[in-house]
Parts: C-alpha cells; sequence; structure tokens
C-alpha cells in the first residue's frame, strides 16, 4: 500500500485564493503587520515570506523590525502602539524572541482581536470556552488538511502527539469542535505506538526527527505531520543538512491513506491561514461581513 500524498502547497494556494478573492469583496484593505526583533536567519526569511504573501492577497504589509538588544519595556510599547492604531488589523510577533525578552509579557500587550496566531490568553481561552475567536494558525492548518481527506471528522479517533500550547494543545481543542474523539499523547504517554495505532488520524507535533515509524500507524490512518527537523545529510555531501518530519515518511507512506511530506505539507497552511485570520480579524474589527469565499472554510 501507498498513501496518497497530501499536497499542503496546492492546498494553501486554494485558501490564499480565496483569501485574495475575499479581499477584494471588502470595502477595505486589510493590514497585517509582523514585529520582528534581532536578526535571527530563519525568523528574517518567515517574516520576508509572510510580507509577500500579504501583499500577493492584495492586504497592506507592515514588517517592524528591531534590533536584537531591544528592551522589553520598548517592544511593549510598539506592540501596544500597534495595538491602538485603526489601520492595522492584525499583529504578530515573530518567535522566537532574543533570549532576554519574556514572550508572556509582550504576548499580554497584544490586543486580542488583532491577535491573528492566536497566542494570547484571551485567544486561548476563548478556544477552550468555545466562543468566536481567532484560532492558531498551523492547527487550523492541520484541521482542513484532515478534512481534505475525511471532511466529516465527527467520531473520528484523533491522536495528537505533542502538547505545546503553540501546537499540540490548540489543535487537539480544534479537532474536538469537530466532534472528533481526541488522544493528546506526550513523552510520559505509556504504550505511545500502541496509542498511536488505535488513531483514524495522527497529528505529529513532537519536535523529533522520525520518532513516528510505520508500525506506529493504523492501516488507512491520515498522518499529518508538523515536524519540521533540520538533521545531517551527508549522502548529499560533508556537513549537509536536510529536513525531516516527525515521521518517518519512507515506512509510514506504506501504511496510510494518506500523509503529509515535510516539508511541503503543513509549512504552507501556517502562512495561508494567517492571512485568512487577518481578514477575518478585520471583518470583526470593522463589522464587515465575512465573504463567502472564506465562511465555508
Amino acid at each position: 500500500m501507498s498513501g496518497r500524498i497530501i499536497d499542503g502547497k496546492a492546498i494553501a494556494a486554494s485558501v490564499r485564493a480565496d483569501v485574495a478573492a475575499a479581499v477584494k469583496a471588502l470595502p477595505g484593505q486589510p493590514a497585517l503587520a509582523v514585529v520582528l526583533v534581532g536578526d535571527d536567519p530563519a525568523s528574517q526569511v518567515y517574516v520576508a515570506s509572510k510580507g509577500k504573501a500579504t501583499r500577493e492577497a492584495g492586504m497592506r504589509s507592515l514588517e517592524i523590525r528591531l534590533p536584537a538588544e531591544t528592551s522589553e519595556a520598548d517592544l511593549i510599547a510598539r506592540v501596544d502602539a500597534l495595538s491602538r492604531d485603526p489601520e492595522v488589523d492584525g499583529i504578530l510577533v515573530q518567535l522566537p524572541l532574543p533570549k532576554h525578552l519574556n514572550e508572556a509579557n509582550v504576548l499580554a500587550a497584544l490586543d486580542p482581536l488583532k491577535d491573528v496566531d492566536g497566542l494570547t490568553e484571551a485567544s486561548a481561552g476563548k478556544l477552550v470556552l468555545g466562543k468566536p475567536g481567532l484560532r492558531p494558525c498551523t492547527p487550523v492548518g492541520c484541521v482542513i488538511l484532515a478534512k481534505t481527506e475525511r471532511p466529516d471528522l465527527a467520531g473520528a479517533n484523533v491522536v495528537v502527539i505533542g502538547r505545546s500550547i503553540l501546537v499540540g494543545k490548540p489543535a487537539a481543542l480544534l479537532f474536538l469542535e469537530q466532534n472528533a474523539t481526541v488522544t493528546i499523547a506526550h513523552s510520559k504517554t505509556r504504550d505511545l505506538k500502541m496509542v498511536c495505532r488505535g488513531a483514524d488520524i495522527l497529528v505529529a507535533a513532537v519536535g523529533r526527527p522520525e520518532m513516528v515509524r510505520g508500525d506506529w500507524i493504523r492501516p488507512g490512518a491520515v498522518v499529518i505531520d508538523v515536524g519540521t527537523n533540520r538533521v545531517p545529510a551527508p549522502e548529499k555531501g560533508e556537513g549537509k543538512t536536510k529536513l525531516v518530519g516527525d515521521v518517518h515518511f519512507a515506512e509510514a507512506a506504506q501504511v496510510a491513506a494518506a500523509i503529509t511530506p515535510s516539508p511541503g505539507g503543513v509549512g504552507p497552511m501556517t502562512i495561508a491561514c494567517l492571512l485568512r485570520n487577518t481578514v477575518l480579524a478585520a471583518c470583526a474589527r470593522r463589522g464587515w461581513t465575512v465573504p463567502d469565499a472564506l465562511a465555508a472554510r
């Protein structure tokens, strides 16, 4: 058996096209502000990609780049100013921050109505309570990918490996909203392999390269691999590296009905869902009707 590849790039392109169509239907132009502190190379790439995608969707992109030595007080002041700016609809603080900055304190300064990454305590509380609000982008992307294979998730056994506040916990709650039966597994879970084998949908978000092997997967399951891990690749030359997921792709693809690759699976969905959240935030703040192109997602 060889599982279907869930093409995250194609599905993300579809979401982005819906966002662009929605933006054209709005009475104004939404704006997304991204705050980057320091010169981390990976973060710079991410911020540039987000800015490009925002502009391509027809929205305004504001990039606030601050030096690594920026004080916590100054950063909080900048985030607070963006929160108060009526022309800004969404704000994303690029993580991780330099070590001298407290992420929780910075996020606390962010207006929850503009929290397009769904990371504030208010956003998390709304998710737990089932109230309307902005949801974390990567977990939303996981649900959208799973629904491309199984449109009705009601009653499905979903196992999420990982309990982080960025992916694991919110993903579990989002699948629960879809009436799935959800298990959160982690490093202390007894007989983790057998827990995973009970999953109709397995979401791997643990941050350990190729930890999930083929014999962890029930034949016919859907596998969503959130992991992006850089590992040595001696076959490509001395000192070379490659990206792999949390799932051993070659083994899992022989068992699963469908599987996301890494890279090329969940990653593209994160930016697409960020753009979607920006439009939803603009509509909620400005009293606009959510365009049909997004309401169906």
